[in-house]
This record gives structure tokens, sequence and C-alpha cells, in this order.
């Protein structure tokens, strides 16, 4: 389990760091109203068109403390925060922040968020809460064959828990890059029970994994080597 600490109040991002934040999804009725407020109009479109409201909450939350957390990096409000979007969806930064160097990805799975930033270089983060399901028949889609091998020559219990470390790793990947899931099986990925993940694709990236709570995991897959990683707690 990493160490997930209240952050400063002087936040500084160091240009070797990667700072992940643990966002907690399930806000009270008061937060959320004053996170919504912070959105754009055209997040607040699609925060309802979600048809559960769990969800709507859930969208509205991460966005809007994803807000306050580049907020606070950028020096201004939370609402001044401006977003352009990749060709899949990818949010970034609007170009009025080019010279900041700032770079984000967010991931999020039930109630739980985790945002990732660092300066100047392509980052991804994914995110996945382990729940039980039939993984040998993903896993054979998606992974390389001797992937799929390593998964099949564990117990069940093990491959549940293996197959999601398989997924973000992969995942985390493919959203640092900007390509989609169709690219999964191409990502070679090399771990096991008792050893932590390597990228197999390329020697140019780092690879962390994460336990940021119970039954969850995830990853950051980032450009070059030499990182220094802090966990804060939102």
């Amino acid at each position: 389990m990493n160490l997930w600490l209240p952050a400063p109040t002087d936040l500084t991002l160091l240009p070797d760091e990667i700072h992940v934040w643990r966002i907690d999804l399930d806000q009270p009725e008061s937060q959320l109203q004053n996170l919504a407020a912070t959105l754009s109009s055209d997040e607040m479109a699609r925060a309802e068109r979600f048809y559960f409201q769990e969800h709507r909450q859930r969208f509205i939350a991460g966005r809007g403390i994803l807000r306050t957390i580049l907020g606070c990096y950028l020096g201004i409000e939370s609402s001044q925060v401006q977003f352009n979007y990749q060709h899949r969806g990818k949010p970034v930064l609007a170009d009025t922040f080019a010279d900041s160097g700032l770079a984000f990805n967010l991931s999020h799975s039930q109630g739980l968020g985790l945002c990732a930033v660092n300066c100047t270089r392509q980052i991804g983060i994914d995110l996945e809460y382990i729940r039980p399901m039939s993984v040998e028949a993903l896993a054979k889609r998606f992974f390389l064959p001797r992937e799929y091998e390593m998964l099949r020559s564990l117990s069940l219990n093990q491959q549940q828990k293996v197959f999601f470390r398989y997924w973000t790793c992969k995942e985390a990947y493919l959203k640092a890059t900007g390509d989609g899931l169709a690219q999964l099986e191409q990502v070679e990925v090399s771990l096991t029970p008792t050893e932590p993940a390597k990228l197999q694709i390329t020697e140019d990236w780092s690879l962390f994994e994460l336990v940021p709570a119970n039954n969850y995991v995830a990853a950051v897959a980032v450009e070059n080597f030499g990182w220094h990683l802090k966990c804060w707690q939102y």
C-alpha cells in the first residue's frame, strides 16, 4: 500500500517529480455544488448526460477536484482552468497554459479517482477496481501469448489481481501516448505475482505500480527515467 500524505500548503512540483493524487469521488452534496460551480458549460452538459445520479455526481467530483488540483499548480482559481481535447477525448491544458509545461492524466474506478501530474513529459495513469470476472477470455483476446500463458499458470485467486495489473500497465502507457485500446495487445508487459511490472515495448519509459486502496490496482507510465513519486491525498 502506498503512503498517501496530505499535500503541503506550499505545493511545488520539481522537474524530476511525479505527483499522484488520490481522490474520493463520493462527495457530500454541499461540496458537489461547490465543485459544479467551477465547471464549464460543456462539462456540465456532459455530466447531465449520465443516466444514473451516482455516475453524474462522481463525474462532477472528479472534474471539479481535477480543476482544483491543477489550479494549485498554476496559481489560478479552479474555474479559470481551461482544457483542450485530443482526438480520442483525452483532456490536456489549453494552449494558454503551454508555458507551464504541466502534464496530467486522470483515471477513476467505482468511487475512487487518481490524478497524475508532472512537468513536460507525456504521462498516463490507469486505475481499476479488482472485481470478480472471467478474465481468461479477455486475456486471450488482449494479451500477448507470454502474458496469457503466465496468467493461466496461476491459481484462480491470483489470476484476478494479475489480470488487472496487466490491464492498468498497458492502459496507462496507451493513455500517455494517446493511443486507444485497439493497441492493447501490442503493449508487452512483464510481471509476476511477486515482481513489479516492466514495459517491454520500449526502454524509454518508466512504469510505476500503485495500490491506492484495498481491492484496487493502478499504474503510471511516463517518458524517461529518474522520477521521484509523491502520493497526495486530496
